[in-house]
């Protein structure tokens, strides 16, 4: 139904002269499927975090994402268990310290999902994917 809508809708527009931007060759365009677990925003924000630095804590990734305790805990474990990172954890003292570092399967997912953004911006603005 929506899809019928929207091939009505560009008729419609392209009767009146309007440019809706979609062209023949816009449709050889097929990217693959974006990693549902980094496109997460509180994902995608530790994996890109640890992408850059060697490891952080879980103190210095809430503070940096703005995030709580929990949300944080939960979007780090689904990344811990994809293997995209690792997570150890020990006392400093009296205090626990949890680090987080990206691992390599992290760092190629990471990499294949800029890859494909890249891919998807080249396609929107009018170039080659």
């Amino acid at each position: 139904m929506a899809a019928d809508r929207a091939r009505a809708e560009r008729r419609t527009s392209a009767s009146r002269g309007k440019d809706t931007g979609i062209r023949a060759r816009d449709r050889s365009f097929h990217p693959p499927e974006l990693d549902r677990l980094i496109h997460e925003r509180v994902r995608l924000g530790i994996v890109s975090a640890l992408a850059a630095n060697d490891s952080m804590s879980f103190a210095e990734l809430k503070s940096l994402l703005g995030t709580t305790d929990g949300n944080l805990s939960v979007h780090a474990r689904r990344l811990e268990q994809a293997g995209y990172v690792t997570c150890a954890k020990r006392f400093e003292g009296r205090t626990p310290r949890t680090e987080y570092r990206l691992t390599r399967s992290g760092r190629e997912a990471l990499e294949r999902y800029l890859n494909h953004l890249d891919a998807l911006v080249r396609w929107a603005r009018g170039g080659s994917a």
